[in-house]
């Protein structure tokens, strides 16, 4: 745990700027997904093509976001990406705050070039953190992506140097600590190298015990401070009081997973254990399995086995094909609604299943609640 840096009732809510899959429609748009909270401010889960125009429609401020996490190099997540920072860019406070910026090796020279190419010039500072294999992972098109890749040297004006991760000995990336927050990324099965992202919160601390303080004959004062720091104090009269005499049990933190598209979500599975938002693609309905497979994809029913398999508190379903409407569409005839997902996740997972649409925000709430 990080003391001194945790809020006792930080709110953490899930904000989907696009929910479709393939490409941008004028009533969905492409992948992305906004996580905010109130010390980290706000970060970016994929960048479709449109992303920018989904966010200023919606309540997310550009300037509060400092983290873009791609999960793969396809353009319905990627495409997005060169024109938000140009928007951002257009945020008077931004100078100062830098982005930082993850995904699969490869990101660096795609978004240097596009930048670069377009003399596209920022008002504050990027780097790109590539997460990197150590073998070449053979994907579904029998593509081999070279984890010795070396981008241009010649950094982009306000490029900063950039960063390339490796996993650990568990075959997990280690991403990134910020605040209660930190980061960790897993490999998925897809027809490219693709990436989930499992953000866990440090556990919450106990409350400090006033009343039991009280009885100890200790008025409120610098020894509260002291032992809501974790610090061992000893009273006037003598006594030795530790913060586990008086702060009550701590609280266990939450556990966000984000997946980029995959067709086989099991190497994620350890560190997506007990997740109290699984955020899991479902692209086409389980009659159409063999062909979703085929393209690196889930239908629901896969999508909810894996959530029962790492013990998931709620499923949240998205990257739906164009072909299926929203929930307040009116279907015309031979038109069909994700709620035919949803039932075919339900089927599985029970209740505890919702699907995205645009502009929809879950709040993730504390386990006391």
């Amino acid at each position: 745990m990080r003391a001194g840096i945790l809020k006792l009732s930080m709110a953490i809510e899930l904000i989907f700027l696009g929910t479709g899959s393939a490409y941008p429609s004028p009533v969905r748009g492409a992948s992305c997904i906004a996580l905010r909270s109130e010390v980290g401010g706000c970060w970016l889960f994929d960048c479709g093509e449109g992303s920018q125009t989904q966010l200023m429609r919606s309540t997310v401020r550009l300037g509060r976001i400092t983290k873009i996490f791609i999960t793969h190099l396809h353009g319905d997540h990627l495409f997005g990406l060169p024109g938000l920072l140009c928007t951002i860019n257009q945020n008077a406070d931004r100078c100062h705050i830098p982005v930082d910026i993850y995904g699969p090796y490869g990101l660096c020279h795609y978004l240097r070039t596009t930048l670069s190419l377009s003399r596209s010039f920022l008002a504050f500072k990027y780097r790109v953190h590539e997460l990197l294999t150590d073998t070449n992972p053979s994907d579904i098109d029998g593509i081999n992506w070279n984890p010795h890749y070396v981008p241009d040297s010649v950094l982009h004006p306000n490029e900063m140097q950039p960063c390339q991760i490796r996993p650990n000995a568990s075959g997990v990336w280690e991403v990134c600590i910020s605040g209660p927050l930190k980061v960790l990324a897993g490999h998925l099965k897809h027809r490219v190298t693709t990436f989930g992202y499992v953000t866990i919160e440090d556990d919450i601390p106990g409350k400090l015990q006033v009343e039991r303080l009280k009885e100890l004959g200790i008025p409120p004062g610098p020894i509260y401070g002291k032992l809501k720091k974790g610090e061992t104090v000893i009273t006037p009269s003598g006594n030795t009081i530790t913060p586990s005499d008086v702060i009550g049990p701590s609280e266990k933190g939450r556990k966000i997973v984000i997946l980029g598209d995959t067709c086989d979500s099991y190497r994620i599975a350890e560190i997506a254990k007990n997740a109290d938002v699984l955020v899991h693609e479902a692209t086409n309905e389980n009659s159409h399995f063999e062909k979703c497979v085929e393209n690196g994809h889930s239908t629901p029913s896969m999508a909810a086995e894996f959530a029962l398999s790492i013990g998931a508190r709620k499923l949240i379903l998205t990257h739906f094909s164009q072909r299926y409407k929203d929930l307040n569409e009116e279907l015309e005839e031979n038109e069909e609604s994700v709620e035919k997902l949803l039932k075919e996740a339900q089927e599985i997972f029970g209740n505890e299943v919702y699907v995205a649409s645009d502009f929809k925000t879950f709040n993730v709430p504390l386990h006391r609640n």
